[in-house]
C-alpha cells in the first residue's frame, strides 16, 4: 500500500471515537449485514447510491473496498451509482489523491478513472452511472444511499435485499468557494472514518 494511504489509514482508524453513538449503530446494522452475508459464504455486494453518483457515493465506494483490503475480509465488492448519472467530481478525485491514492486522469464527459491502494493492486474503476448500471448487480447486493435526496426519492430498489441510508451532507455546497478543498477533505475523511469502522465491525 502506498506510505501516504496507509499513514491516512493509521488516522483514520485512530479517530473512530468521533463517530457519534447514533451514528456508530447505523453503520453496526451494515456491518450485521454483512458478517451475516459472509457467514452464509455469499459474496457481499454494496452498492453506495446518491443523485449523482459524482462525491459520496464514490468515496463511500473507495472507502470500503479499501477497509475490505486493510481488514483482510474477502468476498465483499463494493459499487456505486445514481438516481441520474454525470461524472465522478474532479474536486472529491482531488480529495481522494490527497488521502494517498493513486488516480489516473483520463479526459472527457465522464471519465473512466482507475484508483488505485498500492502499485501492485487491481484498480478500482470509477466513472458516473446509474444504480442500475450493467457494470453495478442487479439483485442480492445491498443499497447503501448515501444521500438524502437519493433516499427519499428512490424508496424502492429494485434487485436489493438489503437497504440502508447511511447519509452525508453534500461537499458541493463549497464549490466555488474558499472552503471548498477544506470542505471535500473534511467529507472524505469522514466518510473514510466511518467506513472504516463499519468494516472493522464485521
Amino acid at each position: 500500500m502506498y506510505t501516504k494511504l496507509k499513514n491516512y489509514i493509521t488516522e483514520l482508524t485512530q479517530n473512530f471515537d468521533s463517530i457519534p453513538n447514533e451514528r456508530k449503530n447505523t453503520l453496526q446494522d451494515v456491518s450485521d449485514y454483512i458478517s451475516k452475508s459472509l457467514k452464509e459464504n455469499e459474496t457481499v455486494k454494496l452498492n453506495f447510491i446518491c443523485t449523482h453518483n459524482s462525491r459520496r457515493s464514490h468515496l463511500a465506494q473507495i472507502w470500503t473496498q479499501t477497509a475490505a483490503t486493510h481488514y483482510g475480509i474477502e468476498s465483499v465488492e463494493t459499487f456505486s451509482g445514481g438516481t441520474e448519472a454525470t461524472a465522478f467530481n474532479p474536486r472529491a478525485v482531488a480529495a481522494i489523491e490527497r488521502a494517498g491514492f493513486h488516480v489516473n486522469s483520463p479526459v472527457g464527459k465522464n471519465p473512466r478513472y482507475e484508483v488505485r491502494i498500492a502499485e501492485d493492486a487491481d484498480p478500482m474503476y470509477c466513472f458516473s452511472k446509474t444504480f442500475d448500471h450493467e457494470v453495478n448487480p442487479d439483485n442480492n447486493f445491498a443499497a447503501i444511499m448515501t444521500c438524502s435526496d437519493a433516499d427519499e426519492n428512490c424508496p424502492f430498489v429494485p434487485g436489493a435485499t438489503y437497504r440502508k441510508p447511511v447519509t452525508y451532507r453534500d461537499p458541493k455546497e463549497s464549490d466555488g468557494t474558499g472552503h471548498e478543498k477544506e470542505t471535500y477533505d473534511e467529507r472524505c475523511r469522514q466518510i473514510g472514518t466511518e467506513m472504516f469502522y463499519m468494516m472493522s465491525r464485521v
